[in-house]
């Protein structure tokens, strides 16, 4: 399944980053996307189809 992210959206992960937090700000999208910790600030590239694999919801915050 292929999620629409967009640069300032919020997504909700699976497995918890080892901080503790499990929601994820998406800062850069493209081939590889970039997603900031909402917890401990930590930024994070990620290749797309791994991402889409990882995301449990969007959230709309």
């Amino acid at each position: 399944m292929l999620h629409d992210i967009k640069v300032g959206d919020k997504i909700e992960l699976k497995k918890k980053h080892p901080c503790g937090e499990n929601i994820f700000e998406v800062m850069r999208v493209g081939m590889d996307v970039k997603i900031k910790c909402t917890g401990c600030g930590k930024e994070v590239w990620l290749l797309r189809r791994d991402l889409n694999k990882r995301i449990k919801k969007i959230l709309n915050l």
